[in-house]
């Protein structure tokens, strides 16, 4: 049985590559949401569904949760109200794996880098989602680039963050949600720091 996948804020550049990838390597069925389906254009496969809705809109997002066995959340925004919609509509849905993008940073783990306010709704975001109960993983990831590579490592929560005065790519990053999307029990409870590693 192939795997349901709702990716929330789908017009997003990480998400657009991890859309791509996701259809590459794997056989998913993607449902994607999004505040403006136009900027998307038409999906050609039966595998992709567009949904135009906004997060906040909880009955709206609860309706698209029906059926999906995996969350990827790609949001900016206020992001603790965001994350407790989708907690919310987890929980009415029965779904569980929950794979939440949010910043380096938010755990004042970069070293020589100051706790900036600036980060304020990612850390808020990502604590709602630790303490929801739900099979999580939280990826903060460096400043990105374009890159078409897959050169990365992984940091957790409590750990100093690596090369962070580098960039990682965005392939890297979708690469990753793909790998934890797919692969059941992976990093269930981690926050995991991304940076630019050659593999």
């Amino acid at each position: 049985m192939s795997l349901n996948v709702l990716i929330l804020g789908a017009g997003g550049q990480i998400a657009r590559v991890a859309t791509e990838l996701f259809l590459k390597t794997s056989d998913a069925h993607l449902t994607l949401y999004l505040r403006q389906a136009q900027r998307l254009g038409r999906a050609n496969t039966d595998r992709v569904r567009v949904v135009e809705g906004d997060v906040l809109d909880l009955p709206a997002l609860t309706a698209a949760m029906a059926d999906q066995d995996v969350v990827y959340a790609n949001l900016d925004g206020p992001l603790e109200q965001l994350a407790r919609n989708i907690v919310a509509a987890m929980r009415e849905t029965a779904v569980r794996r929950v794979i939440f993008v949010s910043s380096m940073g938010i755990y004042r783990e970069v070293p020589g880098e100051h706790y900036r306010s600036i980060l304020d709704p990612y850390r808020d975001g990502a604590a709602v989602i630790e303490a929801s109960g739900l099979d999580y993983t939280i990826i903060r990831p460096a400043w990105l680039n374009n890159r078409d590579e897959v050169a990365y490592g992984t940091t957790q929560k409590g750990e100093a963050f690596k090369a962070k005065d580098e960039t990682v790519s965005r392939k890297s990053v979708a690469h990753l949600i793909i790998k934890l999307a797919t692969t059941p029990g992976l990093e269930i409870g981690s926050s995991l720091g991304v940076h630019r590693e050659d593999n």
